[in-house]
Protein backbone atom coordinates (compact mmCIF):
# COMPACT_ATOMS: atom_id res chain seq x y z
CA UNK A 1 0.00 0.00 0.00
CA UNK A 2 1.30 3.06 -0.87
CA UNK A 3 0.58 6.17 1.09
CA UNK A 4 0.70 10.13 0.99
CA UNK A 5 1.28 11.49 4.83
CA UNK A 6 -0.70 14.63 5.71
CA UNK A 7 0.01 15.81 9.53
CA UNK A 8 2.27 18.56 10.90
CA UNK A 9 2.39 18.24 14.76
CA UNK A 10 4.32 15.81 17.41
CA UNK A 11 1.08 13.76 17.59
CA UNK A 12 1.05 13.22 13.85
CA UNK A 13 4.36 12.17 13.87
CA UNK A 14 3.84 9.64 16.15
CA UNK A 15 1.34 8.17 14.05
CA UNK A 16 3.40 8.51 11.17
CA UNK A 17 6.18 6.53 13.29
CA UNK A 18 3.57 3.80 13.47
CA UNK A 19 3.02 3.44 9.77
CA UNK A 20 6.38 3.62 8.98
CA UNK A 21 7.09 0.55 10.95
CA UNK A 22 4.60 -1.48 8.57
CA UNK A 23 6.10 -3.71 6.04
CA UNK A 24 2.85 -3.86 4.24
CA UNK A 25 2.84 0.42 3.90
CA UNK A 26 5.00 3.00 1.94
CA UNK A 27 5.08 6.47 2.89
CA UNK A 28 5.14 7.77 -0.71
CA UNK A 29 5.69 11.44 0.79
CA UNK A 30 5.05 13.83 3.86
CA UNK A 31 2.72 17.05 3.68
CA UNK A 32 2.95 19.85 6.58
CA UNK A 33 2.32 23.08 7.45
CA UNK A 34 5.13 25.58 6.83
CA UNK A 35 7.90 25.49 9.75
CA UNK A 36 7.63 28.25 12.10
CA UNK A 37 9.87 30.23 14.64
CA UNK A 38 9.90 28.54 17.78
CA UNK A 39 11.26 29.81 21.85
CA UNK A 40 12.56 33.38 22.67
CA UNK A 41 15.26 33.36 19.91
CA UNK A 42 12.30 32.37 17.62
CA UNK A 43 14.77 30.27 15.65
CA UNK A 44 12.88 28.54 12.57
CA UNK A 45 12.40 24.87 13.18
CA UNK A 46 10.17 22.51 10.75
CA UNK A 47 7.27 20.54 12.10
CA UNK A 48 7.71 17.13 13.81
CA UNK A 49 6.62 15.45 10.65
CA UNK A 50 9.17 16.87 8.93
CA UNK A 51 12.11 16.12 11.39
CA UNK A 52 11.03 12.57 11.26
CA UNK A 53 10.45 12.37 7.27
CA UNK A 54 14.07 13.72 6.27
CA UNK A 55 15.33 11.36 9.03
CA UNK A 56 13.94 8.74 6.54
CA UNK A 57 14.40 10.10 3.59
CA UNK A 58 11.08 10.37 2.84
CA UNK A 59 10.19 13.43 0.19
CA UNK A 60 8.29 16.78 2.04
CA UNK A 61 5.76 19.03 0.96
CA UNK A 62 5.18 22.07 2.54
CA UNK A 63 2.19 23.85 0.07
CA UNK A 64 0.92 27.44 0.51
CA UNK A 65 -1.85 26.76 -1.23
CA UNK A 66 -3.35 23.22 -1.67
CA UNK A 67 -5.05 24.14 -5.05
CA UNK A 68 -1.74 25.27 -6.66
CA UNK A 69 -0.82 23.27 -10.00
CA UNK A 70 2.46 22.32 -9.44
CA UNK A 71 1.76 20.71 -5.60
CA UNK A 72 -1.39 18.76 -7.54
CA UNK A 73 0.62 17.36 -10.29
CA UNK A 74 3.41 16.37 -7.92
CA UNK A 75 0.76 14.29 -5.97
CA UNK A 76 -0.22 12.89 -9.47
CA UNK A 77 2.99 11.78 -10.07
CA UNK A 78 3.30 10.05 -6.20
CA UNK A 79 1.25 7.62 -7.40
CA UNK A 80 -0.10 7.26 -4.02
CA UNK A 81 -3.38 4.56 -3.58
CA UNK A 82 -4.54 6.73 -0.45
CA UNK A 83 -3.89 9.42 1.55
CA UNK A 84 -3.78 9.59 5.42
CA UNK A 85 -4.86 12.64 7.47
CA UNK A 86 -3.99 13.58 11.03
CA UNK A 87 -3.91 16.78 12.49
CA UNK A 88 -3.06 18.58 9.39
CA UNK A 89 -4.45 21.62 10.38
CA UNK A 90 -5.96 22.94 6.89
CA UNK A 91 -8.93 22.05 5.09
CA UNK A 92 -8.81 20.15 2.18
CA UNK A 93 -10.26 21.13 -1.33
CA UNK A 94 -12.50 18.35 -3.24
CA UNK A 95 -9.60 18.78 -6.10
CA UNK A 96 -6.83 17.39 -4.00
CA UNK A 97 -9.34 14.74 -2.30
CA UNK A 98 -10.46 13.37 -5.79
CA UNK A 99 -6.19 13.45 -7.06
CA UNK A 100 -6.29 10.36 -4.38
CA UNK A 101 -7.77 7.07 -6.22
CA UNK A 102 -9.10 5.77 -2.89
CA UNK A 103 -8.91 9.31 -1.16
CA UNK A 104 -7.87 10.34 2.28
CA UNK A 105 -8.25 8.75 5.64
CA UNK A 106 -8.44 10.59 8.77
CA UNK A 107 -7.24 9.69 12.21
CA UNK A 108 -10.01 11.81 14.47
CA UNK A 109 -9.54 11.67 18.83
CA UNK A 110 -12.88 11.91 19.52
CA UNK A 111 -16.51 9.70 18.92
CA UNK A 112 -18.01 11.38 16.26
CA UNK A 113 -19.96 13.15 15.38
CA UNK A 114 -19.28 14.60 18.65
CA UNK A 115 -16.60 16.96 18.66
CA UNK A 116 -16.09 17.44 15.21
CA UNK A 117 -12.99 20.26 14.49
CA UNK A 118 -9.56 20.80 15.66
CA UNK A 119 -9.72 20.50 18.96
CA UNK A 120 -11.56 17.45 20.23
CA UNK A 121 -9.77 16.12 23.23
CA UNK A 122 -9.22 19.66 25.07
CA UNK A 123 -13.09 19.69 24.25
CA UNK A 124 -13.56 16.61 25.89
CA UNK A 125 -11.82 17.48 29.29
CA UNK A 126 -12.60 20.84 29.19
CA UNK A 127 -16.48 19.90 29.35
CA UNK A 128 -15.95 17.00 32.35
CA UNK A 129 -16.43 14.00 29.87
CA UNK A 130 -15.71 10.50 31.35
CA UNK A 131 -15.64 9.00 27.82
CA UNK A 132 -14.07 9.77 24.44
CA UNK A 133 -12.57 8.03 21.53
CA UNK A 134 -10.49 7.38 18.39
CA UNK A 135 -12.32 7.62 14.86
CA UNK A 136 -10.79 6.48 11.44
CA UNK A 137 -13.12 8.04 8.73
CA UNK A 138 -12.46 9.19 5.26
CA UNK A 139 -12.96 12.82 4.10
CA UNK A 140 -15.27 14.43 2.38
CA UNK A 141 -15.14 18.32 1.82
CA UNK A 142 -16.96 19.00 5.14
CA UNK A 143 -15.70 19.07 8.36
CA UNK A 144 -14.65 15.50 9.72
CA UNK A 145 -18.29 14.63 8.79
CA UNK A 146 -17.13 11.95 6.41
CA UNK A 147 -18.34 8.18 6.78
CA UNK A 148 -16.54 6.49 9.65
CA UNK A 149 -14.25 2.96 8.87
CA UNK A 150 -13.87 2.19 12.93
CA UNK A 151 -14.33 3.52 15.91
CA UNK A 152 -13.38 2.86 20.17
CA UNK A 153 -13.42 5.08 23.35
CA UNK A 154 -11.26 5.97 25.83
CA UNK A 155 -11.96 6.48 29.51
CA UNK A 156 -11.10 9.67 30.45
CA UNK A 157 -9.21 10.00 34.39
CA UNK A 158 -10.55 12.28 36.89
CA UNK A 159 -6.47 13.84 36.48
CA UNK A 160 -6.47 13.61 32.66
CA UNK A 161 -4.92 15.85 30.62
CA UNK A 162 -4.28 16.78 26.94
CA UNK A 163 -0.88 15.39 27.13
CA UNK A 164 -1.59 12.34 28.47
CA UNK A 165 -5.10 11.69 26.71
CA UNK A 166 -2.80 12.34 23.78
CA UNK A 167 -0.31 9.86 24.71
CA UNK A 168 -3.63 7.28 24.87
CA UNK A 169 -5.11 8.56 21.38
CA UNK A 170 -1.40 7.24 20.00
CA UNK A 171 -1.91 3.80 21.83
CA UNK A 172 -5.35 3.05 20.74
CA UNK A 173 -5.45 5.20 17.15
CA UNK A 174 -1.90 3.85 15.30
CA UNK A 175 -3.08 0.32 15.24
CA UNK A 176 -6.66 1.01 14.60
CA UNK A 177 -5.81 3.26 11.68
CA UNK A 178 -3.29 0.58 10.42
CA UNK A 179 -6.14 -2.22 10.81
CA UNK A 180 -8.69 0.75 9.16
CA UNK A 181 -6.16 0.97 6.20
CA UNK A 182 -5.66 -2.39 5.43
CA UNK A 183 -9.49 -3.25 5.90
CA UNK A 184 -10.72 -0.33 3.73
CA UNK A 185 -8.42 -1.14 1.05
CA UNK A 186 -8.91 -4.23 0.71
CA UNK A 187 -12.65 -4.02 0.77
CA UNK A 188 -13.60 -5.83 3.73
CA UNK A 189 -14.65 -2.63 5.87
CA UNK A 190 -17.40 -0.47 3.94
CA UNK A 191 -17.52 3.03 4.89
CA UNK A 192 -20.52 3.69 7.23
CA UNK A 193 -22.37 7.16 7.33
CA UNK A 194 -21.97 8.97 10.52
CA UNK A 195 -25.17 9.65 12.52
CA UNK A 196 -27.52 12.83 12.17
CA UNK A 197 -27.65 12.92 16.15
CA UNK A 198 -25.66 14.20 18.79
CA UNK A 199 -23.55 16.79 16.33
CA UNK A 200 -20.94 18.79 18.35
CA UNK A 201 -17.89 21.63 16.82
CA UNK A 202 -14.96 22.61 18.72
CA UNK A 203 -13.01 25.63 18.16
CA UNK A 204 -9.40 26.78 17.30
CA UNK A 205 -7.53 27.49 20.38
CA UNK A 206 -5.85 30.51 20.68
CA UNK A 207 -3.99 31.61 23.79
CA UNK A 208 -6.69 33.82 24.65
CA UNK A 209 -8.81 30.76 25.58
CA UNK A 210 -6.88 30.18 28.37
CA UNK A 211 -7.45 33.23 30.54
CA UNK A 212 -9.40 32.04 33.11
CA UNK A 213 -12.66 33.65 33.97
CA UNK A 214 -12.85 33.72 37.95
CA UNK A 215 -16.64 33.79 37.53
CA UNK A 216 -17.00 30.18 36.34
CA UNK A 217 -17.20 27.60 39.05
CA UNK A 218 -13.87 25.77 40.08
CA UNK A 219 -14.92 22.80 39.11
CA UNK A 220 -15.33 24.16 35.58
CA UNK A 221 -11.86 26.29 35.49
CA UNK A 222 -9.93 22.88 37.00
CA UNK A 223 -11.34 21.11 33.85
CA UNK A 224 -10.37 23.48 31.73
CA UNK A 225 -6.71 23.74 33.57
CA UNK A 226 -6.22 19.89 32.59
CA UNK A 227 -7.75 20.45 29.25
CA UNK A 228 -5.11 23.33 28.17
CA UNK A 229 -1.92 21.54 29.38
CA UNK A 230 0.37 21.83 27.53
CA UNK A 231 -1.47 24.44 24.61
CA UNK A 232 -3.17 27.14 25.24
CA UNK A 233 -1.81 26.78 28.99
CA UNK A 234 -4.15 28.37 31.56
CA UNK A 235 -3.49 31.80 32.84
CA UNK A 236 -4.62 34.92 34.91
CA UNK A 237 -3.24 38.17 36.20
CA UNK A 238 -2.81 38.92 39.17
CA UNK A 239 -0.91 42.32 41.19
CA UNK A 240 1.97 40.94 42.61
CA UNK A 241 4.57 43.79 45.06
CA UNK A 242 2.55 45.88 43.16
CA UNK A 243 2.66 45.12 39.44
CA UNK A 244 0.71 43.80 37.34
CA UNK A 245 1.74 39.97 36.75
CA UNK A 246 0.81 37.53 34.13
CA UNK A 247 0.67 33.89 36.25
CA UNK A 248 -0.02 30.77 34.59
CA UNK A 249 -1.99 28.38 36.39
CA UNK A 250 -0.34 24.63 36.03
CA UNK A 251 -2.14 22.35 38.92
CA UNK A 252 -5.37 23.09 40.57
CA UNK A 253 -8.33 21.29 42.69
CA UNK A 254 -11.40 22.49 43.79
CA UNK A 255 -11.50 23.12 47.32
CA UNK A 256 -14.96 22.33 49.65
CA UNK A 257 -13.99 22.34 52.91
CA UNK A 258 -12.21 25.81 52.43
CA UNK A 259 -14.61 29.19 52.75
CA UNK A 260 -14.45 31.59 50.38
CA UNK A 261 -13.25 34.63 51.94
CA UNK A 262 -12.68 36.69 48.79
CA UNK A 263 -13.72 38.39 45.44
CA UNK A 264 -13.87 36.21 42.51
CA UNK A 265 -9.94 35.82 40.87
CA UNK A 266 -8.54 37.15 44.30
CA UNK A 267 -5.50 34.85 45.41
CA UNK A 268 -5.38 34.15 49.10
CA UNK A 269 -3.63 32.16 51.63
CA UNK A 270 -5.02 29.35 54.46
CA UNK A 271 -2.72 27.27 56.22
CA UNK A 272 0.08 28.34 54.05
CA UNK A 273 -1.89 26.98 51.01
CA UNK A 274 -2.85 29.14 48.06
CA UNK A 275 -6.30 29.20 47.15
CA UNK A 276 -8.51 31.75 44.42
CA UNK A 277 -12.03 32.71 44.50
CA UNK A 278 -14.42 31.61 41.94
CA UNK A 279 -18.22 31.80 41.57
CA UNK A 280 -18.68 28.84 44.29
CA UNK A 281 -16.06 27.37 46.35
CA UNK A 282 -12.45 28.25 46.40
CA UNK A 283 -10.06 26.69 44.01
CA UNK A 284 -6.48 25.34 45.59
CA UNK A 285 -3.52 26.29 43.31
CA UNK A 286 -1.38 23.62 43.62
CA UNK A 287 1.35 24.88 41.06
CA UNK A 288 2.02 27.77 39.09
CA UNK A 289 4.49 30.04 37.07
CA UNK A 290 4.80 34.11 37.45
CA UNK A 291 5.84 35.53 34.46
CA UNK A 292 9.77 35.02 34.64
CA UNK A 293 9.98 32.86 36.96
CA UNK A 294 9.63 29.16 37.29
CA UNK A 295 7.07 26.99 38.13
CA UNK A 296 6.88 26.57 41.91
CA UNK A 297 4.01 25.22 44.24
CA UNK A 298 1.39 27.16 45.69
CA UNK A 299 2.65 26.86 49.18
CA UNK A 300 5.74 28.36 47.94
CA UNK A 301 4.29 30.88 46.16
CA UNK A 302 2.34 31.90 49.48
CA UNK A 303 5.95 32.61 51.03
CA UNK A 304 7.16 34.32 48.36
CA UNK A 305 4.30 36.61 47.33
CA UNK A 306 1.24 36.68 49.94
CA UNK A 307 3.12 36.65 52.82
CA UNK A 308 6.13 39.17 52.40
Amino acid sequence: MRIIFFGTPQFSADILSALLSDSEITVAAVVCQQDEPIGRKKILTPPPTKQLALLKNIPVFQPTRLKDEAFLSAIDELKADVAVIVAYGRILPKVLIDRIPKGFVNLHPSLLPKYRGPSPMQAAIAAGDRITGVSIMTIDEGMDTGPLLAQQSIELAKDETTSSLTQKVVALGAPMLINALKGYMNGSITPVSQSTEGVSICKLLSREDGKIDWSESSVTIEQKIRAYTPWPGTWTTWTLNGVETIVKILQAVPAPNVSKTAINGTPFESESRLFCATSDIPLEITKLQPAGGKPMSGSDFVRGYLKK
